[in-house]
């Protein structure tokens, strides 16, 4: 059986340590906004991909004017964010009826490839669940006040997006109250019992959040092109 497949972009980002007065969703790569990058990469892996974006609602004009601005005429579904993370994307589920398979995707990546995007829809869909990580390269050490204690980095991973889940999962994970720690989806589902199945993600798929970032996705980017 095929089932439906929906990414749900979650875009709420204010560019506070990026340190612009643009949201950085909202920032230019190559001459498109960032987050138009990242919806295009869900359209290269299926032109029949669903897609939910949630926004802040303030942002609602800035992202018509935008797609005018850029001819960006992709089909998708509008729906506001809440003041977290966490009500943001249970707000975008409330937009997805029926069964299927829904990929949360951080609106700032946007050099998720079509070989990871399809692997997290494969993988949920034999496991329930399928989140993108990658390996440390560096040594890393734990604190407290006092003291540093070396630790075995190949025990840890690197989480990234999208995290990918049957819609109903994830849907009854996100009924729960919400709390700080729960950083992630994955978190989240967990939290509800239900056991996290990774792959291998991408050093590629980075998240842009400092000003250094936006240079390595703008080189990156041009590799490619």
């Amino acid at each position: 059986m095929n089932l439906k497949e929906y990414a749900l972009i979650v875009a709420g980002g204010k560019g506070t340590r990026i340190k612009s007065k643009v949201p950085k969703q909202f920032l230019e790569l190559q001459g498109l906004p960032i987050l138009m990058h990242t919806i295009e990469a869900f359209f290269r892996y299926s032109e029949n991909i669903r897609i939910v974006l949630v926004l802040p609602e303030d942002d609602f004009e800035t992202w018509e004017v935008l797609c005018r601005k850029h001819h960006f005429t992709r089909p998708l579904v509008l729906q506001k964010g809440g003041d977290s993370r966490f009500q943001s994307v249970k707000n975008g589920l409330d937009k997805i009826e029926g069964e299927g398979l829904v990929a949360i995707h951080d609106g700032v990546r946007p050099l998720a490839s079509e070989d990871i995007i399809g692997a997290s829809f494969r993988l949920a869909a034999v496991h329930q669940s399928a989140v993108a990580a990658v390996r440390l390269k560096e040594s890393i050490r734990m604190t407290d006040q006092d003291n540093t204690k070396a630790v075995d980095r190949s025990r840890f991973r690197l989480i990234q997006t999208p995290q990918t889940f049957t819609v109903q999962l994830i849907k009854n994970a996100y009924q729960m109250k919400e709390d700080s720690s729960l950083t992630d989806d994955a978190s989240v589902a967990e939290r509800a019992g239900h056991t996290i199945c990774l792959f291998e993600g991408s050093y590629e798929n980075i998240k842009i959040t400092t000003p250094e970032d936006l240079i390595i996705a703008e080189a990156l980017m041009k590799q490619k092109s």
